[in-house]
């Protein structure tokens, strides 16, 4: 388990957020799978809540705005200083910027965006609201990994705009991560690895989108259990170099991946 206790450098991810039609109806699934608790955010774009996990934020679930075409999805929030500045940067390459930037209560600044190929993404500048306060548990997140067609535009895009490298993935030194293989590109920060970029034509997997992946401390056992709360399996299980992966979706269509990292135990990951 790795406590988060300091704002993290920018270009991190450091939420993750659901925008759903029936917020209910998710807590209860995640809730249920996950073993999240909830307890109110800010709620300056409709109602909104943050997942806890042992007393420690680790995502947040809001509702969809009425009169929108914005999908199920999970948003995955990369750390900035200035969310003004990188959302003036996001515009600068060829990004949209659909929401903000504006200020979430003393929480931090935000901002909602569109890469070039039409992966969303958040940018947040933390305040009072660091992000989220553990990772590498059964529960919290582990992984985002952005899927596109456009992998060698998306490096050139998301290094310019966050002002960090993108590197070709190593395979010797997986991040402990959640692909199905050892090729793309990854994003460090202070020379850790930390989100992924990979080539995918998968139709299955429909447009470019950012995936997000939670621990778990047994993907099969968390795949029947989705199974029975009224989710759907998209694909796998499947073992990767990184651990067992399954790709989800929640019963009002939000996809998410879980992972069983590599080497761990019947525990906790």
């Amino acid at each position: 388990m790795t406590a988060v206790e300091v704002r993290l450098a920018q270009g991190t991810p450091c939420w993750v957020s659901l925008m759903t039609t029936d917020l209910a109806g998710a807590t209860e699934f995640y809730g249920a799978l996950l073993g999240w608790e909830f307890e109110p955010g800010p709620d300056r774009l409709g109602a909104y809540v943050r997942a806890v996990l042992n007393g420690a934020k680790v995502a947040g679930l809001g509702v969809t705005p009425p009169g929108t075409a914005y999908p199920v999805e999970w948003t995955t929030y990369f750390a900035v200083d200035s969310a003004d500045q990188v959302a003036q940067r996001i515009r600068e390459c060829g990004g949209t910027v659909a929401v903000g930037p504006l200020t979430a209560d003393r929480a931090g600044r935000l901002a909602i965006a569109s890469d070039l190929s039409g992966a969303v993404f958040g940018i947040w500048e933390a305040a009072g609201h660091l992000g989220w306060e553990v990772v590498g548990e059964a529960g919290a997140p582990a992984w985002s990994e952005l899927a596109t067609a456009d992998d060698e535009g998306a490096a050139g895009f998301y290094r310019a705009v966050l002002g960090r490298a993108v590197v070709a993935a190593d395979p010797c030194a997986g991040p402990g991560a959640a692909d199905d293989g050892v090729d793309g590109a990854r994003l460090p920060v202070g020379g850790r690895p930390v989100a992924g970029i990979r080539h995918s034509t998968d139709a299955a997997g429909g447009p470019s989108r950012w995936r997000v992946h939670f621990t778990v401390a047994d993907t099969d056992l968390t795949v029947h259990r989705a199974l029975d709360l009224g989710g759907s399996l998209q694909i796998g299980p499947y073992d990767t170099p990184f651990g067992r992966v399954a790709r989800l979706a929640d019963p009002q269509g939000g996809r998410f991946s879980v992972v069983r990292p590599a080497g761990a135990g019947t525990g906790r990951p």
